[in-house]
């Protein structure tokens, strides 16, 4: 069995997503760290401590963490990465293995479509899942993420058993 954890960066709200993995993927936990305050340095420390309580809880052995992307708005993209930084530290302080993946990737893992918008990505997790009741975005984002790694993850063992006969 395999538990990854599953980031959905953001400055003013970080969805999360565990998985437990033993021949489907099996939802643990998921939810949001808001963290609702205008000091950016504490928003940081927020998403940074609450990676952390989360890691400590659950023991997740890797994280699956969505990159940024440059859209339009060039301190906005600056501000996410920051929030990606500390969840990615969080993870980092405490011996996780990191994975990264484009948005698009994450899409095209599980609509089928690079260019999928987050209501198809909310309601493929929820299918992929078997939960009935949507999430919230934030949250299903991130459980993309995980379910992207776990299945790349599949598909590099099965890639390597191959090679090896």
């Amino acid at each position: 069995m395999r538990r990854v954890l599953g980031i959905d960066p953001g400055s003013r709200v970080t969805g999360y997503g565990i998985l437990d993995w033993a021949g489907k993927p099996v939802l643990v936990t998921a939810g949001c760290i808001r963290t609702e305050t205008n000091d950016f340095p504490e928003r940081l420390r927020r998403i940074f401590e609450g990676i952390s309580r989360i890691v400590e809880e659950f023991k997740p052995e890797e994280m699956a963490v969505e990159q940024v992307f440059m859209h339009k708005n060039a301190d906005s993209a600056l501000k996410l990465g920051h929030a990606r930084g500390a969840a990615i530290c969080a993870g980092v302080s405490r011996g996780l293995a990191v994975h990264e993946y484009a948005a698009r990737q994450v899409k095209l893992a599980l609509v089928g479509k690079g260019g999928a918008d987050k209501v198809q990505v909310q309601h493929m997790v929820c299918f992929l899942l078997g939960h009935e009741t949507p999430l919230a975005m934030d949250a299903s984002d991130a459980l993309g993420v995980a379910l992207c790694h776990l299945h790349h993850q599949q598909t590099l063992n099965r890639m390597n058993r191959m090679a090896q006969r």
